[in-house]
């Protein structure tokens, strides 16, 4: 008989990281990842997969020959990505007798970001002559505290070489201090090695301008956002022609997740969400009238291309039953090839959840896709419990991942059945139905989350007397403000990393473009009041009368941790069963195994006395 997915399961499945593929374009290169909750770590193996043989072998990670983009087209230089001290912020750099001081000086709003303090450092690229093997390396950003790789999740996507190997084009925001964390205005700049010089090739663009990759033809490409301070604006592929910026996806109303070059230089193939699932799309780059088009469907997500060798688009693929394999699409054929296996023989012995797409209409007059994730025995004659899923974001797509913490077939496994709403405020839908949620954040996709459950619960295989809201993030915040306005709906709440009182929040957050944006200005701005008054869950406390399991990592600087202490000393003075999860190690996300662990154990013990 198939099992049904515990917590435990769940931490047996082997996680896989694409590397890259060899020089030759023969070999692609990947590691497994296997969770060892006796060292709270991941164990990992590395993998080469032959694409003429089709044969997969365990490599060392020495004997890996991927391409490294860092190297110059030429041979003679790498670049360096490292961090520099350029600002004074230690005590001790102030006053050098106190060398055991903690203190920190800082003078503006970039004081932290994300789960880091900032300590005066900037991530630069550095050149090296690789050719001399000379062992000086120079800073191309000499002096100035600007990051790139863009922090706090930046890489080498955020430099490139030209094909001729005569300039590196990188990602930088180059505003300082307080007017770094007001703006997303992120340019490319072309650094030219003979010369030296450093010129901005998108300074009229004031949103993100981000991801820069060359054709092989030398031709740029990279994706933009419009609207300083929007970070979730739609976002485009733009091609450089001579001083001509040329934007190939502005007729098509979507959001591009990321892209690749075709070999030919004539065809850009890239991901992007989709009504509820990912998909690979290609537009035209070769000078006609831009066309874009959807190459694949089907209830998975395409999470991200991995490169196009020999007409097949080599990516990981993952859907609500299954996590990420690599996958080659042919290009001329139509066709998929599962290429990686590292969880089919699990998979083999757990039972499946049953997921099916439900449509509910608005309560102004919209259709809106449901994700609906039933029990593997469900049996519709029975009754059952069931999720109102909140997702975070806000603007972010729920599709059919595969989480390791928010896992739909780990709930439905545990006997419960699941209400994932396609609200506003998620690509996928159009830009309008992304874009309306900013501004409103109790509004229209609050009534779009009781749409869907109210729609739900009127099955005679829901109980309705056992219904439960949980999320993380704006999905926090969801289940925070749902606990103030649901009138009975629901017996039981979790609220992981969510924003609770906007006030508070806009004055501790680190990313302060996206307060500004999405709450549409400060708290003392009172054309803002809306957000504030209204839509502030804060405002509601009143009306709690309901069990909540409050959770909060500590080292979490975007939703920071007086939100979760605020929520939980409302809830146990107002004599509300309540508990608070509290992680002193993590940020925003769970990352350390054990961590892991006692997060699910605890999110289910909770629903299961709350609910069962």
């Amino acid at each position: 008989t198939k099992k049904s997915m515990s917590p435990e399961l769940l931490w047996q499945v082997k996680r896989i990281a694409p590397l890259g593929f060899s020089q030759d374009g023969l070999k692609l290169y990947y590691k497994v990842n296997t969770p060892n909750m006796s060292n709270n770590d991941f164990d990992t193996k590395y993998y080469e997969f032959d694409t003429k043989t089709m044969l997969t072998r365990e490599a060392s990670k020495e004997q890996m020959l991927q391409k490294n983009k860092l190297i110059s087209p030429t041979g003679n230089y790498q670049i360096e990505l490292k961090e520099a001290k350029i600002e004074k912020v230690n005590g001790s750099d102030f006053y050098p007798d106190l060398q055991l001081t903690s203190a920190k000086v800082y003078r503006a709003l970039d004081y932290r970001h994300w789960d880091t303090w900032n300590e005066g450092n900037y991530n630069h690229v550095f050149l090296k002559d690789i050719k001399n093997s000379s062992p000086a390396e120079k800073d191309i950003m000499d002096g100035q505290p600007f990051n790139c790789p863009q922090k706090p999740f930046g890489g080498e996507e955020d430099v490139t070489w030209s094909p001729d190997g005569s300039k590196i084009v990188y990602v930088s925001k180059k505003l300082s201090g307080t007017s770094s964390v007001v703006s997303t205005n992120t340019d490319l700049y072309s650094y030219d090695l003979a010369s030296g010089k450093t010129e901005d090739l998108t300074s009229e663009n004031k949103g993100y301008d981000t991801h820069p990759e060359f054709s092989k033809q030398g031709m740029l490409a990279y994706q933009s956002m419009k609207r300083d301070g929007y970070e979730a604006d739609k976002n485009d592929i733009i091609i450089l022609k001579g001083k001509q910026h040329i934007n190939l996806t502005q007729g098509w109303d979507g959001t591009v997740d990321e892209f690749e070059w075709s070999a030919d230089g004539k065809t850009i193939y890239f991901v992007a969400p989709i009504n509820g699932t990912q998909q690979l799309f290609s537009v035209n780059a070769d000078g006609m009238t831009p066309k874009v088009q959807q190459l694949t469907t089907g209830e998975w997500d395409v999470q991200s291309i991995i490169d196009i060798v020999n007409n097949q688009v080599y990516v990981t693929k993952t859907d609500m039953n299954h996590a990420a394999e690599i996958f080659s699409y042919d290009l001329t054929k139509k066709t998929w090839t599962p290429i990686t296996h590292v969880n089919d023989t699990f998979y083999e012995g757990i039972a499946m959840s049953k997921i099916e797409r439900r449509y509910v209409t608005t309560t102004d007059g919209k259709q809106m896709l449901v994700w609906m994730i039933y029990p593997p025995d469900f049996d519709k004659n029975k009754k059952y419990p069931t999720l109102l899923y909140c997702q975070g974001g806000p603007q972010s797509a729920l599709s059919q991942f595969y989480s390791f913490r928010w896992n739909f077939q780990l709930m439905a496994g545990q006997g419960y059945i699941i209400v994932a709403p396609n609200r506003r405020g998620m690509p996928g839908h159009g830009t309008e139905w992304n874009e309306q949620i900013s501004g409103d954040w109790g509004g229209q996709n609050i009534q779009d989350y009781l749409s869907a459950i109210d729609d739900v619960a009127k099955e005679p295989y829901v109980d309705s007397n056992r219904l439960g809201a949980i999320g993380a993030s704006y999905g926090g915040y969801s289940v925070y403000y749902l606990a103030g306005i649901h009138n009975g709906r629901f017996k039981s709440f979790i609220a992981h990393d969510g924003a609770f009182n906007l006030e508070s929040m806009y004055g501790s957050t680190e990313e302060i473009f996206f307060v500004n944006f999405d709450y549409k200005g400060p708290y003392w701005d009172k054309s803002t009041s809306k957000t504030y008054t209204q839509f502030n869950p804060m405002r509601h406390v009143d009306k709690w009368n309901t069990p909540i399991y409050i959770i909060q990592g500590d080292k979490d600087f975007r939703i920071p941790t007086n939100q979760a202490l605020e929520a939980f000393t409302a809830a146990q003075l107002k004599g509300i069963k309540s508990k608070l999860l509290f992680f002193p190690d993590e940020n925003h996300w769970v990352m350390k195994p054990q961590n892991g662990l006692v997060w699910q154990r605890e999110f289910y013990s909770w629903l299961d006395e709350t609910l069962k």
